[in-house]
């Protein structure tokens, strides 16, 4: 049984989504992923949202652009945690995204990410989790540890091939 719900509107928004799966799946995070648009099939999104509770979810990680309901509809109808991933638009760079889905009403929370940041979303769904799970604390501990190992190796070749060539560009 899945313990994420990984949502989106439109297909056009997986490969930002892919990064919340891809995450989760190094995390050893059960999840699905959807397509299901809150405007275009109101009856299957509805069904969704208030059927994940019954599949085992524990958090939902909706992406959505534009108007963005998708996240917020999430949250007024799954009584768990929400995480909103707006998505960079054409026309406003995401910022229509993003204020769509951090302006939720009192009472109707969705935890945001950036303008894109699918992985961030599954890392924050992983935390969430892992309040109740110490397995996968060590699993987010270990993460964490890689990525500081990677900043690390990073200076380390940029002490030793010199930062000169940045400086020229």
């Amino acid at each position: 049984m899945a313990q994420v719900g990984i949502v989106m509107g439109s297909d056009s928004d997986m490969p930002v989504m892919a990064k919340a799966a891809r995450i989760l799946e190094k995390l050893k995070v059960s999840f699905d992923m959807h397509i299901i648009s809150a405007h275009r099939e109101p009856d299957a999104f509805f069904e969704y949202a208030k059927g994940a509770e019954s599949r085992g979810y524990k958090v939902i990680i909706a992406g959505a652009g534009m108007a963005a309901h998708l996240p917020g509809m999430c949250a007024a109808l799954f009584p768990l945690p929400v995480i909103g991933v707006p998505m960079k638009t054409t026309a406003l760079g995401g910022r229509d995204s993003l204020y769509s889905i951090v302006q939720m009403p009192t009472g109707i929370p969705v935890a945001t990410v950036a303008i894109d940041g699918g992985e961030n979303a599954g890392i924050l769904a992983a935390k969430i989790l892992a309040v109740s799970d110490p397995e996968l604390l060590e699993r987010l501990k270990k993460h964490s540890s890689e990525m500081r190992e990677g900043v690390e190796l990073k200076d380390a070749r940029l002490q030793g091939t010199g930062y000169e060539g940045y400086l020229k560009g």
